[in-house]
């Protein structure tokens, strides 16, 4: 497994933006597929956006799809969410999540995942 710490959270309005980033350690970075999830209170953890190890090919939940952007820098070992046009539903802890590339689980849900970082809190002001 891979440690994660994700960084960049905070309080933004209502369609502001904001760019999450989550820092890797280890030195095989570039073979996991590296997804954003978040969780709000009383919710339970989604899927919002997923980019496979070679970084050719990006996923995004229903919810976020032209609103948001998730990169890599295999170099640097971080993986980034830019956060575009918030709204009220999106407030939550975001969490990063690391596995193995090529896994055949389900990359849209949380079990399909095998390391997770501490997450980092978004508030959107209305």
């Amino acid at each position: 497994q891979v440690q994660l710490v994700e960084s960049g959270g905070g309080l933004v309005q209502a369609g502001g933006s904001l760019r999450l980033s989550c820092a890797a350690s280890g030195r095989t970075f570039s073979t996991y597929d590296m997804g954003w999830f978040r969780q709000a209170p009383g919710k339970e953890r989604e899927f919002a956006a997923r980019i496979t190890w070679s970084g050719a090919s990006t996923y995004y939940a229903d919810s976020v799809n032209g609103r948001f952007i998730i990169s890599r820098d295999n170099d640097n070992n971080r993986v980034n969410l830019q956060m575009n046009s918030l709204k009220p539903e999106d407030p939550a802890v975001y969490y990063c999540a690391a596995r193995r590339g090529l896994d055949r689980r389900d990359g849209t849900r949380p079990y399909g995942y095998d390391s997770w970082g501490q997450g980092t809190q978004v508030t959107v002001s209305s």
